[in-house]
This record gives C-alpha cells, sequence and structure tokens, in this order.
C-alpha cells in the first residue's frame, strides 16, 4: 500500500506497511549472534524513563541542543529560509520536535510504532501545527517514500541508532542520497570506550575478562554491537565527509560512584558537562559521542 505523507496536524502517525496494526516487535540480539535491526517497541516506556527519566538525559539533551541548535540557527541565516530536517530513527523525537517548535521543516522517522506515538503527543502538547511528518518504519524502507520525489534534507540526525543497526555502515549510503550538496550530518552514538573505562572504575574485571559477554538486551540499553569512534570516522572519510565538531555526552557523570560536591546540584553538573564535551581528552570518555560532519562535494 502506498503510503501518504501526513503533517503534524493530522492525529495519524503512518505505517509502512498494508497492515493496520502496530507493527511486529523485531526480537532483540538472544541465544544466537544473528544481528537484526532493533526496535523498541517493546520498551517504550522503559527506554523513556531509562533514558530520559533523570539527570543523564538532561545531559544529553543539552549537549545536543547546544551542538545542533547554533548550527541551524547559522545554516537558516545563510539560506534564508527554515531548514528541512530528517531525524532517522528518531525515538522520541525530543530535538527533533524542538526544531520544528523553531520553525523548521521535519520528518522523523522510527521502527517503532510505540515510540512515535509518544514522540506525536509530545509534539502535539508544544504546538499543534508543527510543520512534521511522521513515518513508521526501517529508514531502508523509508528510503523508498524520499526517493519518488528525491527529497534532500539540509540536516539529518542520526541519534543513538547505529549501534543497534545490523548493518551500521549501509546507512552511510542513505544519508549520501538525502542530504544537500553542502547539508550536515549529525551521528550520536554509543561510545564502547566508555563500557570498558566505566567498568575499570567499578572494578568489574571478570566481566571485561569474559570475551563473550553480551548485554541482556530484552531490556538492556546497552548495546552489543557498538561502533567505535575511530570506524565512525573512517566511514565519513570514505564518504567524503568533514567532522565540524565533536562532542562527548556524560564524560564524568556516569564515572562517579561517589556522588560528592558538586555532584549533588544538577545543574552545576550540567554546566560542567558542557564545558568539558569539548575539550580534549575529555570528550573522548563521553558515554555517547555527537559528531556534526558536513559534505564536501
Amino acid at each position: 500500500m502506498k503510503q501518504k505523507e501526513s503533517q503534524a496536524s493530522s492525529p495519524s502517525i503512518h505505517h509502512a506497511t498494508s497492515q493496520p496494526s502496530k507493527q511486529a516487535i523485531i526480537p532483540p540480539i538472544a541465544q544466537s549472534d544473528t544481528r537484526t535491526d532493533r526496535s523498541f517497541d517493546a520498551i517504550a516506556d522503559h527506554f523513556e524513563k531509562k533514558v530520559y527519566g533523570g539527570l543523564k538525559g538532561d545531559i544529553r539533551l543539552a549537549v545536543l541542543r547546544r551542538d545542533i541548535f547554533i548550527y541551524c540557527t547559522q545554516m537558516s541565516q545563510m539560506l534564508g529560509r527554515p531548514l528541512r530536517i530528517l531525524d532517522v530513527g528518531a525515538g522520541l523525537a525530543q530535538i527533533a520536535i524542538e526544531l520544528a517548535a523553531q520553525g523548521h521543516k521535519l520528518v522523523i522517522n522510527d521502527i517503532s510504532a510505540n515510540m512515535l506515538e509518544k514522540a506525536q503527543a509530545n509534539a502535539e502538547s508544544v504546538e499543534k501545527d508543527l510543520d512534521i511528518r511522521w513515518y513508521i518504519c526501517p529508514y531502508q524502507a523509508l528510503e523508498e517514500k524520499l526517493a519518488s520525489n528525491t527529497e534532500k534534507f539540509d540536516l539529518i540526525m542520526c541519534h543513538a541508532l547505529l549501534e543497534w543497526l545490523a548493518e551500521p555502515a549501509a546507512v552511510m549510503d542513505f544519508f549520501d542520497k538525502h542530504l544537500t550538496e553542502h547539508g550536515a550530518l549529525s551521528l550520536c552514538f554509543y561510545n564502547p570506550a566508555s563500557f570498558d573505562y566505566r567498568n575499570l572504575i567499578m572494578g568489574n574485571f571478570n566481566l571485561l575478562d569474559n570475551t563473550e559477554y553480551k548485554a541482556d538486551n530484552k531490556k538492556s540499553l546497552t548495546p552489543n554491537h557498538p561502533v567505535a569512534k575511530e570506524e565512525v570516522e573512517s566511514w565519513l572519510k570514505t564518504h567524503e565527509y568533514q567532522t565540524i565538531l565533536a562532542s562527548g555526552l556524560r564524560v564524568f557523570h556516569d564515572y562517579a560512584p561517589l556522588k560528592r560536591g558538586g555532584h549533588n546540584d544538577s545543574d552545576a553538573v550540567i554546566r560542567m558537562e558542557l564545558r568539558y564535551s569539548q575539550l580534549e581528552p575529555y570528550k573522548w570518555l563521553g558515554r555517547y559521542l555527537h559528531i556534526l560532519a558536513t559534505r564536501q562535494v
């Protein structure tokens, strides 16, 4: 069934299949090591609480807001118009919704119906007539819809998705097709070095010695197949992108088992996280890394 585009003023979210019911849950990585694109449909409430229910989420959003909003303002002024922005694997889509509230035109996508229903409810609580189109489908299906009118975007955001894709490097071809000539790519991804560092601090040496260790991804939000910074940088180089900004998200907060002094003041924690998020060598210790890159074509 051919999917129609919808505006945020419509109460419905469009699916990529002909089934009227919610999209089937993709099984997590379990006994076998067969990799599939991960959906958080079954644990959307847990995801919302775990990722954004406290200071960790506040830090994450604070860093992304600073990095992305400043750049979008500058790009919009240069172009003399609102930006066309795509958020791939958007989850709860907080940053995308805020950009729409600033007047930009958004396409928001995720594989999970439950996640996007939460995102749309949030968008409607912000403003009723935001310029947003919503698509529930894997990004591979989204490509067919956008290619029908060769739609391109000034900014493509892909946050906390790479580590949950079966073939993460393949998404770079999608970006190439749908980014404008001088568009920007915002990649935020789990930093595998932070896993080792945190467990070193916690003394979990047995876990680090266990080469067969895998998180229980029925509920765990720790990816079993993260991509390293060097790997992402190699993709960007191969596809002729130039990094213009790199930040660490949660460069110290997660490593402090004893909360004392300034750790008791959440505003102070965010202020210091923002300060050190772009400084060497601290930014490379972030639990997540954010890279903003532009195409060189």
